[in-house]
């Protein structure tokens, strides 16, 4: 998959050089570029920025840069801009876009970009929260850790995206490892029994627990879905409605 980002601050995003999107980079099953829209103003004082129109607080960025950055780079794909007014990045819209041969992800600044530039990159605008950064960059590079994880081959076991978490549908269980007793706390019995089927049921109902306590919006979505549950697990459900 073809990664492109247009930004003023390409330094940014050295840490997607690392861990599992470098070990991807590294491989060829992700091509990352990033590109300085700085490099493409035609101001003599490289500039990016100028005033609204119509006045108001702060700067806007100009459209002249970033299209000529993302012209003169030839990217292509659907354009993702990174803006608190977009639309909620969720499991759905990672799925959508880990499918995609190319993406090129917009990072804005100051008060914003200049509408013109959106328009005519038929920009998608996405969103990580209901708060405001002071840029796209950090947006983006969530964005791009969110879809990585789910491109055959980028994780060790293919099945391992969908399974983990809330891609389940509900909130992970809790984790334990070495030792089995650590200042007095102890690990589940029922992790150290060796009995799968055990460990599957309890790690299920963790999960069905927490996802009721600290998400009950995805607890319906899943009730609702109506997924397919042994008779143990009905049962087991029943106490949470």
């Amino acid at each position: 998959m073809k990664i492109n980002i247009l930004t003023i601050f390409p330094e940014m995003f050295s840490p997607l050089r690392e861990s599992m999107t470098g070990r991807a980079i590294d491989k060829g099953i992700i091509e990352l570029n990033v590109v300085d829209i700085r490099d493409y103003t035609t101001d003599k004082h490289n500039r990016v920025d100028d005033t609204p129109y119509g006045g108001g607080a702060g700067m806007v960025m100009q459209a002249q840069p970033i299209m000529e950055a993302y012209r003169q780079s030839g990217f292509g794909g659907d354009v993702i801009y990174m803006s608190p007014r977009g639309e909620m990045l969720s499991r759905e819209l990672a799925c959508e876009l880990s499918e995609a041969d190319e993406i090129t992800i917009l990072c804005g600044h100051y008060e914003g970009v200049d509408q013109r530039a959106l328009d005519m990159l038929g920009a998608r605008e996405v969103s990580i929260g209901d708060y405001v950064l002071t840029g796209g960059e950090l947006p983006a590079m969530v964005l791009v850790d969110a879809v990585s994880r789910l491109i055959p081959g980028v994780l060790s076991g293919e099945e391992s995206a969908l399974d983990e978490s809330i891609y389940s549908g509900l909130l992970e269980y809790p984790h334990y490892s070495r030792p089995a007793e650590y200042e007095g706390a102890p690990v589940p019995e029922v992790l150290l029994s060796g009995d799968h089927g055990e460990v599957d049921i309890w790690r299920w109902e963790q999960s069905l627990a927490l996802t009721k306590e600290r998400r009950p919006d995805l607890f319906k979505k899943y009730v609702d879905s109506d997924p397919p549950l042994t008779k143990r697990q009905k049962k087991i459900l029943e106490k949470y409605l």
